[in-house]
């Protein structure tokens, strides 16, 4: 990989997920644990960083009251608005300290569904950058992780999914989404290996 065609794309670093007192916290803490994911994703971030690439930070956000989000929602959307999680301009939905945005960094706005590529401009931000390669890490592995990975495979960018710099609501649907679905639309790997491309 050439790091100034290489994107690392941070997904929904942010407290209702990383840090204690996130109310989705509970439920990715155990994973998060068992990976050492957020020391793994730290690691990855800094250096990746000194190393050139890209930094992309994909968060999400819901106006008060949730209304870009269906009055019935199902699925994983109804569990974000039944919880409260990811208001705009709360502590939940910022990114967490250790994660935070650095000058050069590029925040994706407008993140309100799963997909990264759905709601938001970054196909055309990596694109202006002559981005041809994309690392992805963040939350949830199943879902968001999983969502972007196959969306920016479609789109025919080069891409990785960092197996220790994810996590999941359980340990059986992290193997599973790392060993079944990862290496159809991605090649799998660990943060170091990543890092270990760039010399």
């Amino acid at each position: 990989m050439n790091p100034s065609k290489t994107a690392l794309v941070l997904i929904e670093y942010q407290n209702e997920f990383a840090s204690e007192g996130g109310v989705l916290h509970d439920g990715v803490k155990g994973v998060m644990a068992d990976t050492g994911m957020l020391a793994n994703s730290i690691a990855t971030l800094n250096t990746a960083r000194d190393a050139g690439v890209s930094i992309m930070h994909a968060p999400i956000s819901f106006a008060p009251g949730y209304p870009e989000i269906p009055a019935q929602p199902y699925g994983i959307l109804a569990g974000v608005r039944n919880s409260g999680a990811f208001v705009k301009d709360s502590w939940g939905a910022q990114i967490i300290d250790a994660m935070a945005p650095e000058p050069g960094d590029i925040v994706i706005e407008g993140k309100r569904g799963l997909d990264c590529f759905a709601s938001t401009n970054i196909d055309f931000i990596l694109r202006q950058h002559g981005m041809t390669h994309l690392a992805i890490a963040g939350f949830l592995t199943n879902c968001c992780v999983e969502s972007t990975m196959r969306s920016a495979y479609e789109r025919g960018y080069h891409v990785a999914t960092l197996i220790d710099c994810c996590a999941t609501i359980g340990e059986e649907e992290q193997r599973v989404a790392i060993a079944k679905d990862f290496p159809m639309f991605s090649l799998p790997m660990t943060g170091r290996d990543f890092l270990a491309q760039f010399g």
